[in-house]
């Protein structure tokens, strides 16, 4: 039984990491991206303390927001996210204290009363501020099927 069990933990363990984290990440990024997502999930406005001051959103219709306009933006609730799935993680870079992260998810919400519903491709730059690692920038494509 207790082969058995350490067996379960190593595939699960296996299997888990190659679906959610297939690049090496510092364990508190990995964190915050996961938070990230779930922050945003929940229309949640601690999702602010995860960003730069000096933040940059690029959204996949050519829509670019500064730190106040994501706030404002978030705080009317002008998009409203339901679901947030996180697909891969098929790129990580680090240079010092950055990280250039790529990744797919499936989101879902409402943006100006009109349902929505895609796969898009980001590339997040996070930077370590004070041993915490913040979203700096953020650019994302629309991936079709």
């Amino acid at each position: 039984m207790k082969i058995a069990f350490s067996l379960f933990l190593i595939v699960f363990s296996c299997l888990w990491n190659a679906q959610t984290v297939q690049i090496s990440l510092e364990p508190k990024l990995a964190e915050n991206i996961h938070r990230l997502d779930q922050l945003m999930e929940n229309n949640d406005e601690k999702v602010l303390t995860l960003l730069c001051p000096d933040v940059s959103f690029g959204h996949s219709n050519g829509w670019v927001q500064s730190f106040e306009d994501f706030k404002k933006d978030f705080n009317s609730k002008k998009v409203m996210y339901s679901n947030i799935q996180q697909i891969e993680i098929y790129e990580a870079k680090k240079y010092n204290d950055v990280y250039s992260v790529r990744r797919k998810i499936k989101v879902s919400g409402m943006y100006k009363n009109q349902d929505f519903k895609m796969m898009l491709g980001l590339l997040e730059i996070w930077k370590k501020e004070k041993s915490f690692w913040k979203l700096w920038s953020r650019q994302s494509i629309e991936i079709k099927p």
